[in-house]
């Protein structure tokens, strides 16, 4: 069997290994069930699952067995990992239906039929039974409070109040590892980097209880240059659910994405080989653009299809080339021609305030059908919508077009 290791390390995923040597063995002797967790807090996957995925994607293909868990038990407290205030609580009922739209999304990475099937679990069906005497004498017992508190995503709530419903978040998790230690035989959590003490508790609860196979590995997190987790918008999350983030504007996010980011994007978030990886992140001043197309292509290939990618490579194309069809760029309906041009920039999602949209139009980043806004007391008229619709930018990447109800 091909070590799929050398895979994840040839293309910068990999961060930190309980066991380096270990794992790099293991990959090579058998098939390793191996877990992901995704707490669905959310009825979407967004861009912080997207590296997850795709890393579960090559172990399958390696012939490993992905096990997807999904955190319905979990959710109920929320990981207090990089948070600076506890999580909202949800019910079990938007639990519950968060968990089935997710699960419609993690398909399009992992195969739930062959000889090393994906299964999706949710730790509700353990977790909530658990009995808190038994938990804390069998489990708690293991864990030091003093260690605990010394991990990375503890110290950051420290300071402004750390619950102890949110402290249990890492036992919650590492039983869940142990769980499906004795079930599945799974003997690899993995998950982003900020998961390391998390991982870390399951890995040594299990050794702890006198076994020696339990391993943990967590991937680098896409981040910009600054440092800052890719997958933000002016909307917020950039989700995989075209109901959340439109296609074109998945696309867009890409195709805009930083030059130097340009060839971690293509080894963590896409499937193209190496040799072309390569080539492509060779390509210096305006050729960039050519291999962000590409790049913004094969993205939103894989989370909407091809068919959807393409209209969403028309509709850039449209607006940047003056080539293509307009029909599937971002289109926000208003009712009449005399909106201001404030409203319309709120309506957009351009921006969430009257105040903020005056900002931009002071300096300059606003503009209507290509003419520079700069009256934030403007309202738009029906020459405005000479072709039924009105086209409103800000700066050189982001379009919205404004429709007229009636067309």
């Amino acid at each position: 069997m091909e070590n799929v290791f050398n895979i994840l390390e040839e293309r910068g995923y990999i961060e930190q290994l309980t066991h380096p040597q270990e794992i790099k063995e293991l990959f090579q002797k058998e098939s390793v069930p191996f877990y992901i967790g995704i707490d669905p807090t959310a009825d979407s996957l967004h861009v912080g699952h997207f590296v997850s995925l795709m890393v579960a994607s090559h172990m399958q293909r390696f012939g490993h067995k992905p096990i997807i868990l999904v955190g319905g038990g979990t959710a109920t407290i929320g990981d207090p990992s990089g948070k600076t205030d506890m999580r909202k609580m949800l019910s079990r009922e938007e639990l519950d239906y968060n968990v089935e739209c997710i699960k419609k999304q993690i398909e399009k990475f992992v195969s739930f039929e062959g000889e090393n099937a994906a299964i999706i679990v949710n730790n509700a069906d353990w977790l909530l039974d658990l009995k808190f005497v038994d938990f804390v004498r069998e489990i708690g017992s293991l864990f030091s409070v003093n260690k605990m508190l010394a991990a990375e995503c503890y110290k950051q709530r420290l300071e402004t109040g750390l619950t102890f419903f949110e402290m249990s978040y890492m036992l919650m998790q590492s039983y869940d590892f142990l769980y499906l230690y004795n079930k599945y035989g799974c003997k690899l959590q993995m998950g982003g980097n900020d998961q390391w003490s998390n991982i870390i508790g399951g890995v040594e609860l299990i050794r702890k209880i006198g076994k020696d196979d339990s391993f943990g590995l967590t991937f680098k997190l896409l981040t910009t240059k600054e440092g800052k987790k890719m997958g933000k918008t002016e909307k917020g999350a950039l989700w995989l659910d075209p109901k959340k983030t439109s296609p074109y504007e998945f696309y867009q996010y890409w195709r805009n994405v930083e030059d130097s980011s340009i060839e971690n994007v293509f080894k963590m978030l896409t499937f193209l080989p190496m040799d072309k990886i390569k080539e492509l992140s060779s390509y210096k001043d305006e050729k960039i653009n050519e291999a962000k197309k590409i790049l913004a292509f094969e993205i939103t290939k894989l989370i909407h299809g091809e068919e959807e990618a393409k209209k969403a490579e028309e509709a850039s194309n449209a607006l940047f080339n003056g080539q293509g069809s307009l029909e599937n760029m971002p289109t926000v309906k208003v009712e009449n021609t005399n909106i201001s041009i404030l409203d319309a920039i709120i309506l957009t999602g351009i921006a969430p305030s009257k105040g903020q949209g005056r900002t931009l139009i002071n300096q300059g980043g606003i503009s209507l059908n290509d003419k520079k806004i700069t009256d934030s007391n403007y309202v738009l008229s029906n020459n405005d919508f000479s072709n039924g619709y009105a086209i409103l930018k800000k700066g050189k990447k982001v379009f919205y077009k404004l429709e007229l109800n009636s067309i």
